[in-house]
């Protein structure tokens, strides 16, 4: 047999690789195929080369060292990023300047795959994380398309990618998301995409995933809607069954065996999803409802009514008194809290941190500061303006709107500061991505055609994106149909192993290699 290799191009791939191939008489297949996921180093390729060329009949370098993890979000999946670019430790420069390197190079092949060469931008304060990296990405965007294999320079094409680190939005990673994905990564134990259930006394397992239709259409959706669709659905679906029994003619028959396999498949789907929704309500309703309407009213400053919230202590105090609420919960409002005044002095930090009795975890509140987030002392700057969406129409316990949303609107619209959002590319295509044409211009195309030829955004977050914000990616893509939103990260977040990633910034990390040929 001939064999198909698919790997990255590291040392320990390519020397599993060879053993396959150690001599003629032990070679295990007929020949090789090989596909490497990004830029193969040539010390590397000539190792392969000496081995055993004969053996090889393609070698092939595909640009694809990213995981697509839904249709517009991918992730690099270096989660040990988060602690290199925000240690404090100075000893780490070398793993973080390795790391950058390889997250550069990643970033690229993103771009590629998406054939765009777009213009850099990069959030300028308040650390240097995103310049470094944005430089990084232009300096290897431009030598890509020097050598790209149809042999001609590509110019900047109608597209931007904006490079931000984590620290410009904490609010978004802390807050009890309502939205059912996000939600149910929150609440539930959920590991690899794999969600537990119990149905009829049996153990079951599923997996939510891109191929899973009802999952991709309820998952950015409100609990409450949820909860009214899922058996709604059911029903329909038990009614188009039942009109297709009363009929006992052969080829109704033969139409319901065709159809049999398929209703067993929508049925287990919404049974799993139902299953999902119970359990995240029984996770809700004990505890989290009452937390929502606090956490809400520190994270916006005005409370449901749109008042404005004048003393965010008083919202805060019941939360740490409730015995009933765990640790992390109460961290999570201590630091809403610390948020929204921007900062607080060392007294009152002991003071919070003393009455919960968190000592031991102290610093998964106070180690933000090394993402440039205010904790002590209070900030003398302001925070940053937020659109005005009092008019939009929300659920009670999520009015927050995610800060990323405001920078993807005001980014198509053309509207973000270059003092702030300074580009580092020498002259990137003309922006524009709310597609503002004139009607004489151009005969209206359908919405696919307009996706194909429109603009794209690509995100890269340093540190980790939450479900939340990979939701506003669609809904901003949703409401500007002449752009399309593509948003990443190092990893995807969820508030508690965030919290943990946190605590452990400030603590010396076994080495991590990120180097191709180690």
């Amino acid at each position: 047999m001939k064999a198909l290799y698919f790997i990255s191009p590291t040392s320990k791939s390519v020397d599993c690789f060879l053993r396959d191939f150690a001599s003629k008489s032990e070679n295990k297949y007929k020949a090789a195929y090989i596909y490497f996921t990004d830029f193969c180093p040539d010390s590397l390729f000539n190792k392969i080369k000496a081995s055993c060329s004969k053996s090889i009949r393609r070698c092939k370098e595909i640009n694809i060292s990213f995981i697509p993890l839904e249709s517009q979000v991918y992730t690099l999946d270096v989660p040990d990023a988060f602690y290199y670019c925000y240690s404090p430790d100075p000893s780490n420069a070398n793993g973080k300047d390795a790391i950058m390197e390889a997250m550069a190079e990643q970033i690229v092949t993103v771009c590629a795959t998406l054939d765009e060469n777009p213009g850099v931008r990069y959030k300028s304060k308040p650390l240097d994380n995103a310049s470094k990296l944005a430089q990084l990405v232009e300096k290897k965007l431009e030598n890509y398309y020097k050598i790209d294999e149809k042999s001609q320079i590509k110019g900047k094409t109608h597209s931007q990618l904006i490079i931000i680190d984590r620290g410009f939005d904490p609010v978004s990673t802390v807050l009890h998301e309502l939205t059912f994905q996000a939600m149910a990564y929150d609440l539930l134990p959920i590991e690899n995409d794999t969600y537990k259930y119990k149905t009829d006394g049996k153990e079951k397992e599923a997996i939510l995933e891109e191929d899973d239709d009802l999952w991709v259409r309820i998952r950015h959706r409100h609990i409450a809607v949820v909860l009214e669709e899922i058996p709604k659905l059911m029903k329909e679906i038990s009614s188009t069954k039942k009109a297709t029994e009363g009929k006992t003619s052969l080829s109704a028959l033969a139409q319901l065996m065709k159809k049999m396999p398929h209703f067993r498949k929508q049925i287990t789907k919404q049974v799993v999803h139902l299953n999902l929704a119970e359990d995240c309500m029984n996770k809700f309703k004990p505890n989290i409802e009452k937390l929502c309407k606090s956490e809400q009213d520190l994270a916006l400053g005005t409370d449901a009514e749109g008042q404005k919230v004048k003393d965010s202590m008083r919202v805060l105090l019941p939360v740490l008194l409730n015995k009933s609420h765990d640790n992390y919960d109460k961290i999570r409002a201590i630091l809403l809290y610390i948020f929204s005044i921007n900062g607080t002095t060392e007294e009152n930090l002991d003071r919070l941190i003393q009455n919960v009795k968190i000592e031991n975890e102290s610093d998964m509140i106070r180690n933000w500061s090394y993402l440039g987030v205010p904790i002590v002392p209070p900030s003398q700057q302001s925070k940053p303006l937020r659109k005005d969406r009092s008019t939009e129409e929300t659920f009670q316990l999520s009015r927050w709107t995610p800060f990323i949303k405001d920078i993807l609107e005001d980014a198509i619209d053309n509207r973000l500061d270059s003092k702030e959002w300074p580009y580092c590319s020498q002259c990137p295509a003309v922006w524009n991505g709310s597609g503002a044409v004139s009607a004489r211009q151009k005969p209206r195309t359908n919405y696919l055609e307009d996706r194909k030829n429109g603009s794209k955004l690509i995100i890269f977050v340093i540190g980790g994106i939450t479900y939340s914000e990979m939701r506003c990616a669609y809904e901003v893509s949703q409401a500007h149909k002449s752009c399309e939103v593509i948003i990443g990260s190092t990893h995807i977040l969820t508030p508690r192993k965030l919290l943990d990633d946190i605590k452990m910034l400030n603590k010396p990390k076994d080495k991590v290699s990120f180097t191709k040929d180690e």
